[in-house]
């Protein structure tokens, strides 16, 4: 534990921190969670709990420098990306995105959901910038439709991949995408997923640069964000856990991932904007007081505060936002209770009503290997959770709720 209290308002009770701890180490101690790493920023107060070990079964504790993998918890780091060609004017929100990705031109969609691939309309319009980072372009994963033609194929020609290394080039991968027709019609209603995964490779023909070269030069190296990338290299490799996706039904552990030899060990043939970002929780921190001191580290700017702001707030109409809503709230069976915010932003989360402990305009995303992050303007604070847990069960979407409810409840003044 690494714990520094000072003198600047706005801190943490020294009480509250007590229970972080004891609620952190309950999940632990339950057996579920093998280990965690927690993160909370408040008033120039850090405060960092280390709990558990790497593995299910024993093996090395668990550190403050441990690395995890971020699954969509990338999604707000990677937006970055975007947003600095937006700041430069290098792209613009209303573009029409053929020109640089000509496979999404001259779109097809399903005239229902689970219509067959060849049942179709034509795109009332061209796809845009907009729709890419609002996530409502017209395919994402929709885990209410499974079985439909339309998802079996996104998971058939590996459009849909949890795995780091299962995707395609980017270029076979725009390939395959544009093989298939769009499930809704261009901003219409938000889809998850893809739409970040569509915007890395815009990223990298834009700029002439990979993507994940662009995110390190202009967003993870001068943030300081060393032990984030797309693959863990072998000098650090012991510091990446075991992941596990346990028995939906069982509750067993089943490794999902091993370090050595595993998915990240070696960069992938894809960078997924959407899900593919290994992390700590001081990266986590960096990136997320970057965008509370609205664009700011330091005395260097990485994104105007425009673009920070724009990111934060809610950019969905009610209509594109229904199925989102709907789904966190009525089919909490497979979000376990996430999701319910209200809003979306780019690429991530923002609270559009106070439905638990956090206020409105707090903003962030969760992972489903375990993971979570936000950052509240209104109490100037920043979390983060990092465990080796998947989400096939609620165990880790349960010790998410219990981390922020104690987050909270943790602010005196």
């Amino acid at each position: 534990m690494s714990l520094n209290l000072t003198d600047q308002p706005g801190g943490f009770s020294e009480a509250g921190l007590r229970r972080i701890r004891e609620v952190l180490a309950r999940h632990v101690d339950s057996g579920k969670i093998p280990g965690l790493v927690a993160l909370v920023s408040r008033g120039g107060e850090t405060h960092v709990e280390a709990l558990g070990t790497m593995r299910h079964d024993g093996g090395a504790p668990m550190r403050r420098d441990t690395i995890f993998r971020m699954a969509s918890t990338s999604k707000p780091v990677t937006m970055a990306a975007a947003m600095v060609l937006l700041d430069e004017c290098r792209l613009r929100l209303d573009d029409l995105v053929e020109q640089w990705l000509p496979e999404l031109a001259d779109r097809q969609v399903l005239k229902r959901i689970d219509s067959p691939l060849d049942d179709t309309v034509p795109a009332r319009r061209p796809i845009t910038v907009r729709d890419l980072l609002t996530s409502t372009f017209g395919l994402g994963v929709d885990l209410t439709s499974m079985g439909t033609p339309i998802m079996d194929a996104i998971f058939e020609r590996g459009v849909f991949s949890q795995s780091a290394q299962g995707a395609p080039g980017p270029d076979e991968w725009m390939r395959r995408l544009g093989t298939l027709p769009l499930m809704h019609q261009p901003g219409a209603r938000w889809q998850y997923q893809i739409s970040n995964d569509v915007l890395g490779v815009l990223v990298a023909r834009v700029t002439g640069q990979s993507f994940e070269t662009f995110l390190r030069e202009r967003v993870l190296d001068p943030l300081g964000m060393q032990d984030t990338g797309f693959h863990v290299p072998a000098d650090k490799i012991d510091r990446l856990p075991t992941s596990y996706v346990p028995d939906a039904q069982t509750g067993e552990f089943t490794v999902w991932d091993e370090a050595a030899g595993g998915q990240y060990s070696r960069p992938p043939a894809f960078p997924s904007g959407g899900g593919g970002l290994v992390s700590t929780v001081d990266d986590c921190h960096a990136y997320f007081q970057m965008l509370l001191n609205g664009g700011m580290h330091g005395t260097e700017r990485i994104l105007s505060r425009a673009a920070v702001e724009l990111m934060t707030t809610n950019c969905l109409t009610p209509e594109q936002n229904a199925a989102r809503s709907a789904m966190a709230r009525d089919n909490v069976h497979i979000s376990f209770g996430q999701g319910q915010h209200g809003g979306w932003g780019f690429g991530m989360a923002v609270r559009t009503y106070r439905g638990d402990y956090a206020p409105i305009g707090q903003f962030g995303w969760d992972g489903g290997t375990g993971t979570t992050t936000y950052a509240d303007p209104h109490n100037r604070l920043t979390g983060t959770l990092l465990t080796q847990v998947g989400m096939s069960t609620p165990d880790s979407a349960r010790l998410i709720h219990d981390f922020w409810t104690t987050v909270y409840q943790a602010i005196d003044y």
